[in-house]
């Protein structure tokens, strides 16, 4: 019953699913969702990759406490309200970003980012997520999540494209 699933253990999710470019596929809330933006890898990676700033960009998200942006390197944030205890898994300057979370104390969650130079000085971002929890589809869906993941897209996208030099 997928309303009831937990998911993997949080450390199995951490090293065996987020390490390895993998979401929970088997999560009842999951979120794929991509973008072209105009302007070079390099652009998109120091907004995304700059934590501390995000509040420049994202009006829905910031960061409560950053040590080294490294794999296995704990920080907090928040995301429209929710506080998420989480861990680098995965930090590739320009290719990737990914971490492991867990919000409310139960709801654990693998987030991706992934860049993809489009070979024309363009840079595709693919935000790619997977949450799991006992009830957690009674207050949360795929659907929210792939909104949030578009609006936090579009958000991006303006930013690099006002930092873009050909923009």
């Amino acid at each position: 019953m997928k309303s009831l699933y937990a998911g993997p253990p949080l450390k199995e999710l951490h090293e065996e699913y987020a390490k390895k470019g993998k979401i929970d596929e088997n999560a009842p809330v999951k979120s794929v969702e991509a973008i072209t933006i105009d302007a070079p890898v390099a652009t998109v990676w120091q907004l995304l990759g700059d934590l501390r700033n995000w509040t420049r960009w994202r009006s829905d998200a910031y960061v409560t406490r950053l040590g080294p942006i490294e794999p296995d390197a704990p920080f907090r944030w928040k995301i429209r309200g929710a506080s998420i205890r989480a861990a680098f898994a995965v930090v590739a300057a320009e290719r990737e970003i990914a971490w492991t979370g867990v919000a409310m104390g139960w709801i654990k969650a693998v987030d991706r980012c992934r860049l993809a130079s489009t070979g024309d000085g363009r840079t595709t971002v693919t935000m790619e997520e997977s949450m799991s929890g006992p009830f957690l589809t009674f207050f949360y869906s795929s659907g929210k999540l792939r909104k949030g993941h578009q609006d936090a897209l579009r958000m991006l996208k303006t930013a690099a494209e006002c930092r873009a030099p050909d923009a």
